[in-house]
């Protein structure tokens, strides 16, 4: 049996199928409570009926770009740990990258399927695991701690009246400008050294794309691209990639 038909086995598939069941019966009796709550208290059963259909439609186009990532990760990691790292409490960002830190780590060159065996994604899916895991942990253990500051200064939160922002926001923006950093630096490190332009022109084409967005954005008619400049960014950029291929 090849690498590719035992990650994506039968058992893998019934396996993530049960979890995934069973957080899609949680939130499901979690939505009725949540509905029984608000008829308890007098809300109106015409405005929580709106919110959930709005909800529900305002999650279809950027769940595309978190679907992107279960197709990219699937061609080397199959199909079954794409769908639940994906679907639970994995991050688009964070799959993709730590995904491609672990393999790198273990000596591949990356996520390259010709390069994987089942001890390589043995672990590289134990470190997306247990990398995700610290958000989890901080809730369990700090989250109530946490209510309390934020429910005694609301200002935390967002933006303080003097301008400045806080250390969270400034810990949020580093953090993103770093992982921009060593990326586009690797796409650009590669175009160098090898003449691999396609990763660096999807990515300045990704750039710009958001940029357009949100500048566009700011703008009260164009406010609901907030929820979605992401993903349509993706999906955009990888549509300029595939042109560009065609055409070279």
């Amino acid at each position: 049996m090849d690498y590719l038909s035992q990650v994506n086995a039968l058992p893998l598939y019934l396996i993530v199928a049960a979890i995934l069941l069973f957080i899609l019966i949680l939130c499901t009796v979690f939505l009725v409570r949540s509905y029984r709550a608000g008829i308890a208290i007098g809300m109106d059963p015409k405005i929580l009926k709106k919110t959930i259909t709005t909800s529900a439609v305002f999650t279809i186009l950027p769940s595309i770009g978190i679907l992107v990532g279960v197709v990219t990760l699937s061609g080397t990691l199959g199909i079954p740990l794409s769908w639940l790292r994906l679907s639970v409490v994995g991050a688009l960002q964070y799959e993709l990258s730590v995904a491609e830190i672990a393999a790198e780590a273990i000596g591949l060159s990356g996520l390259k399927v010709s390069e994987m065996s089942v001890g390589a994604y043995t672990t590289v899916s134990l470190v997306m695991t247990v990398g995700i895991l610290g958000g989890g942990i901080c809730t369990l253990f700090f989250l109530k701690k946490y209510l309390k500051k934020v429910y005694r200064k609301p200002k935390t939160l967002s933006q303080p009246e003097s301008g400045k922002q806080g250390l969270g926001s400034i810990a949020m923006v580093a953090m993103f400008i770093g992982l921009c950093t060593a990326y586009i630096s690797s796409y650009i490190g590669e175009f160098v050294n090898h003449g691999t332009y396609m990763p660096l022109f999807t990515a300045v084409a990704a750039g710009l794309i958001m940029a357009v967005f949100v500048f566009l954005g700011r703008k009260p008619k164009f406010r609901w691209l907030e929820n979605f400049d992401v993903a349509l960014s993706m999906l955009l950029a990888m549509g300029a990639a595939v042109a560009l291929n065609q055409l070279v």
